[in-house]
């Protein structure tokens, strides 16, 4: 199933219902969205109002009460679960508030992994996750492994990692939520230049006013829908 049109991602009526007890909770009450090429969109609101649950369905992490998500016209949600990865693996990167590196493997192994799990040989893959690595500053901790680098180098990594594939959509929930603020505007800044360079769309789900202020559009997500501010 495919939906025309020029955006990177799209959604229609999305709705959001989790069973509470014997009660129904409905988070998300029929959401729409449309994010054009390399547009850059930030999505606030309140705590609880449903900002990471939307971010999850979007990309594919978490299935819809009821509603459509496309991705490059493509549905995500209306095939297998194998296809539904590969969707992922092929248009979206993810950046989350935790870089969720894998601790067992170095840095270069880790922003390699996208493109391992599309079964580039590895001497190749490790050497676009090195240049990569050294782009946002990492040059000299391609070998070190999660525990050994800061928080902001952990997530200088993941960002890295989202970013691996060049894809068409960079789906980012509080990125830079759990670091100081020196380390959070250079993982913000370098997000948004290589969203630049990428020509890569952005959602960011943030707490953060001075984040949204830098975005092209701001969304409030209340009541379960979402309105531009």
């Amino acid at each position: 199933m495919t939906e025309a049109g020029s955006n990177v991602l799209s959604c229609r009526g999305v709705v959001r219902k989790f069973r509470e007890g014997g009660s129904e909770l409905e988070v998300l009450s029929g959401v729409d969205l449309a994010v054009a090429p390399a547009e850059r969109v930030a999505i606030i609101g309140a705590s609880g109002s449903g900002k990471t649950t939307l971010l999850q369905i979007l990309g594919g992490l978490d299935d819809p009460t009821a509603g459509e998500v496309f991705v490059d016209g493509k549905a995500m949600h209306g095939g297998n679960e194998v296809s539904r990865a590969e969707l992922r693996n092929r248009y979206i990167g993810f950046v989350y508030q935790f870089h969720h590196l894998l601790p067992e493997f170095t840095a270069a192994e880790n922003v390699a992994m996208p493109l391992l799990i599309r079964g580039e040989p590895k001497p190749e893959a490790l050497a676009k996750a090195a240049e990569l690595l050294s782009r946002v500053g990492l040059g000299e901790r391609l070998d070190h492994k999660p525990g050994e680098l800061s928080g902001g180098e952990r997530q200088r990594a993941a960002v890295a990692r989202a970013l691996i594939t060049r894809p068409q959509l960079v789906l980012a929930d509080e990125p830079t939520g759990n670091l100081d603020a020196g380390n959070g505007e250079h993982v913000l800044s370098l997000m948004l230049e290589l969203n630049d360079e990428l020509q890569t769309s952005l959602v960011i789900v943030t707490h953060d006013q001075s984040i949204a202020d830098r975005m092209d559009r701001v969304l409030v997500l209340e009541n379960g829908g979402l309105r531009t501010r």
